[in-house]
């Protein structure tokens, strides 16, 4: 793929339902560790532009939505993810342990 924002679309899109990744793991496996607030940035632009990618499976590193002030989106966002499955606990919060999407090995491999 050309560049970041093209591999992380394509991330994103292979993150499946019932699982979560954060931004930072979706950076880091697009090959810019540092790079999760473009993440954001990208997933934010996504429903702007229609995109057609589960834009609300990628949450941040506490296991949380990250509202920057948009609550209807967060709030969408979760309804989305509960409807897959997700349980937030009284923080707002799902457990990354049981949830968080990991790709196999042979997933990096031509």
């Amino acid at each position: 793929m050309e560049n970041f924002a093209d591999r992380t679309y394509w991330l994103v899109c292979q993150v499946p339902d019932g699982r979560v990744a954060t931004y930072g793991q979706i950076a880091t496996y697009a090959g810019s560790p540092r790079a999760a607030r473009a993440v954001g940035n990208l997933m934010r632009r996504s429903l702007k532009n229609d995109r057609d990618i589960p834009w609300h499976r990628i949450i941040n590193a506490r296991g949380a939505i990250s509202s920057k002030g948009d609550t209807a989106r967060a709030e969408l966002q979760r309804r989305l993810l509960e409807s897959e499955g997700l349980v937030f606990d009284d923080s707002g919060r799902c457990d990354l342990d049981q949830h968080r999407w990991e790709p196999r090995e042979i997933f990096w491999h031509d």
